[in-house]
């Protein structure tokens, strides 16, 4: 049972080879007493929400397996979370795969008592439907901000008639719900062809600020970071990494690749570059592991959580010191 002031730390790969042991994120201890947790790592194994090709569920019990590369300091930040912040794993929420409205009150109240216990959440999906659930919890005290990669704006309204909830629509519904502050709101590295000249619209007259992939690769890293930072500000911010942000080069194993999108490393450099917000919580989804048999995109879906997770390490640790 964990105690106040006891540290997790990861398997070391000299003592229990990186193939051996059984699967955890990061190779860190699960656990179920949550008593002294700052992170938790979860896992959301479920795509109710997908409208193309299923497969996400499956994500967070692969992305754990490839996750064993995760070693203890970060290369080029030097930042070492397993000793800034007291992490681990909680493992899977409990969801039903058939019922999807309550598999999103399943979600929510997880993460309801994620929030109460102070931990912050760093989740693998999963389809992109359930960070509305997660922001329901994490927005108790107030809408949040948000820094969205991702090829797809994810506001569109309905779906095969009257569906309000799918993959296509979480931060409409976040938006609508009064969780989701849209003026602090940044998605990155939209693209692919639309359904209507005017499916943007709706998002932009919130006031979510919406950077292409066109203007990304004319602004250039640096300016895309300066300006999530500008954008998100300094008050409660979530972090949401879609996999088809990147190009399916990358990342194929998802259900609705798009092509011409940002590289891995790219990728991981925006993510450095969010160091310092005041990140409550994050996410990575849409990793669908029947579409690559190679498990080359949960190996990017773990490293970018690691990336988010040096960083919201380091947020406790900053706050920690005072």
């Amino acid at each position: 049972m964990a105690q106040d002031g006891q540290r997790f730390r990861p398997v070391p790969g000299d003592v229990l080879p990186r193939f051996a042991g059984i699967a955890t994120f990061m190779r860190l201890p699960h656990v179920t007493d949550w008593t002294g947790v700052e992170i938790g790592l979860i896992g959301v194994p479920w795509d109710g929400g997908t409208t193309n090709r299923a497969g996400a569920r499956h994500g967070p019990r692969q992305i754990r397996d490839l996750s064993t590369m995760m070693r203890n300091v970060h290369h080029a930040s030097r930042i070492r979370p397993f000793e800034a912040a007291n992490c681990a794993d909680l493992g899977d929420v409990q969801v039903n795969p058939i019922d999807l409205e309550e598999s999103l009150e399943l979600i929510e109240a997880y993460y309801r008592r994620v929030h109460a216990a102070g931990i912050l959440p760093l989740t693998a999906g999963g389809d992109h439907l359930l960070s509305l659930p997660i922001l329901r919890a994490l927005a108790a005290d107030g809408p949040l901000g948000m820094v969205h990669f991702d090829a797809h704006t994810d506001t569109w309204d309905r779906y095969f008639g009257d569906h309000r909830y799918t993959h296509g629509t979480p931060f409409r519904r976040a938006i609508e719900e009064g969780v989701l502050d849209p003026k602090r709101t940044v998605q990155i590295g939209i693209r692919g062809s639309l359904y209507g000249e005017n499916d943007h619209e709706w998002g932009l007259a919130q006031g979510i600020r919406v950077i292409t992939i066109e203007e990304f690769y004319d602004l250039g890293v640096e300016a895309v970071i300066a300006e999530a930072r500008r954008v998100a500000g300094d008050g409660p911010t979530y972090v949401s990494f879609d996999v088809d942000g990147l190009d399916p080069v990358y990342a194929p194993g998802t259900g609705t690749p798009e092509i011409g999108g940002y590289s891995t490393h790219e990728a991981q450099r925006m993510l450095r570059g969010l160091d310092g917000l005041e990140i409550v919580g994050g996410d990575v989804v849409e990793v669908a592991p029947p579409f690559d048999p190679s498990g080359m995109t949960a190996l990017v879906g773990a490293t970018m959580m690691y990336e988010i997770l040096c960083v919201m390490a380091a947020r406790i640790a900053r706050r920690r010191a005072g």
